[in-house]
């Protein structure tokens, strides 16, 4: 598995906390999110790097976003492509 990073639109709650809300995939088409199930600071075992995990309802699966607060960028886990 690696990483694929995404552009993400959020927004900060009153309390600080960020929440997303969209994002995009590298061919344009968006994605809603349309529920944020947990969030908690964990490590991405299959892609490796660690920050916040966002448990995410997209289009009625449950999905894994993560924020990587270090270098401020969003990211999911993809499959390693097959040669």
């Amino acid at each position: 598995m690696g990483k694929k990073y995404i552009e993400v639109a959020a927004y900060f709650d009153t309390e600080g906390k960020i929440v997303p809300v969209m994002f995009w995939w590298d061919d344009g088409k968006s994605y809603q999110i349309d529920r944020v199930l947990d969030i908690r600071r964990a490590a991405s075992l299959k892609a490796g790097g660690t920050g916040m995990r966002y448990t995410c309802r997209i289009l009625g699966k449950e999905r894994y976003l993560y924020y990587d607060d270090f270098t401020n960028r969003w990211f999911v886990e993809v499959p390693d492509k097959v040669s």
